[in-house]
């Protein structure tokens, strides 16, 4: 039994390496992209697999140097890594073993920490080349390496134009799901629970991070990729590609969305909290754009979308659903 759970994972480790050579030699075809989602879903342990094996070829990659230098002073010969080694893995995997036993840790670099206040709206220009846009009320960390790029939202909206570099895969951790891209434009939001993602350009996986259930997606331009958190399911579905990062330019667009979203949008934007009424007002479908100009404009181009009223209280602004006609 032993020796068969030791083959299942040689075996997965294999695969996984041999995937990790066929995206750092450029990407895969449409098909062999099926192939690598299926096995990514296949188990749990595959994407778990899949980081490690990435891991080590990044890792030799900051380090060949050192490798090199390490194995030219070795007198005794390398150990032999060919049985578990898959097409041109087994020279890479015997370097990155050796340089984790021979090379020095490299010291990761901090991240650093952005942020805006409500109706904020912020710029960061990163040294890769890329740009994040951080919208209202948002926090977020980015940290940059030899080997990855590697950013984390705690709490709001962001639009990443990624710079593309095959060596170092860029993710956003958003709760328990993971945005990993080598370059794209896309749109990440997390808010009250909700995680919702859509590209504009390129393509994402949006999968569980480690520890975490759950299936991998594979997201595509036009495509959004949405889901509450600790929830089992998600919803994907269709978005214009011009209408990605609307926010941007002061302006929010909605096709269908329920009112919950767009009153937790509109409260990372004004300081006077919205609050609705009852929870069965909140699943009312909006579509239509609001401008950012002004809270009470704002509420007003909403009142024209649903049916609603707004009344000032302590704790804010409370929409309430307004009666049907014939029934005031």
């Amino acid at each position: 039994m032993i020796a068969l759970l030791r083959n299942d994972e040689d075996a997965r480790r294999d695969a996984a390496a041999a995937w990790v050579v066929r995206l750092e030699s450029g990407g895969l075809p449409e098909l062999e992209a099926a192939d690598f989602d299926a096995w990514l879903c296949a188990s749990p342990a595959n994407p778990l697999a899949f980081d490690e094996a990435l891991s080590v070829s990044r890792a030799y990659a900051a380090d060949r140097g050192l490798v090199a230098a390490a194995l030219s002073r070795r007198r005794a010969p390398a150990p032999d890594y060919t049985r578990r080694a898959v097409g041109g893995m087994g020279a890479m995997a015997a370097a990155a073993a050796l340089a984790v036993i021979l090379g020095p840790q490299l010291v990761a670099p901090p991240a650093i920490a952005y942020e805006t206040s409500k109706g904020e709206r912020r710029t960061v220009e990163l040294a890769d080349g890329s740009s994040i846009v951080l919208n209202g009320g948002t926090r977020l960390t980015v940290r940059l390496d030899g080997d990855s790029r590697d950013v984390a939202l705690m709490q709001g909206q962001a639009l990443f134009d990624v710079a593309h570099d095959a060596s170092r895969p860029f993710t956003v951790a958003a709760g328990d799901r993971t945005v990993r891209v080598l370059g794209t434009r896309f749109d990440v939001r997390r808010l009250d629970g909700q995680v919702a993602v859509s590209v504009a350009r390129g393509a994402v996986e949006v999968r569980p991070t480690a520890g975490s259930e759950g299936k991998a997606y594979r997201l595509r331009p036009g495509q959004n990729f949405a889901r509450a958190e600790g929830a089992a399911e998600a919803q994907v579905g269709a978005v214009e590609t011009a209408e990605v990062g609307a926010w941007t330019t002061g302006r929010l667009v909605y096709r269908g969305a329920p009112l919950r979203q767009v009153a937790a949008d509109l409260n990372q934007q004004f300081a006077t909290p919205i609050r609705l009424s009852d929870p069965s007002l909140a699943e009312a479908p909006i579509s239509g754009g609001l401008v950012l100009d002004d809270q009470r404009a704002g509420i007003r181009r909403l009142a024209l979308l649903v049916p609603v009223s707004a009344l000032p209280s302590e704790a804010g602004i409370v929409l309430r659903r307004d009666p049907a006609p014939g029934s005031r």
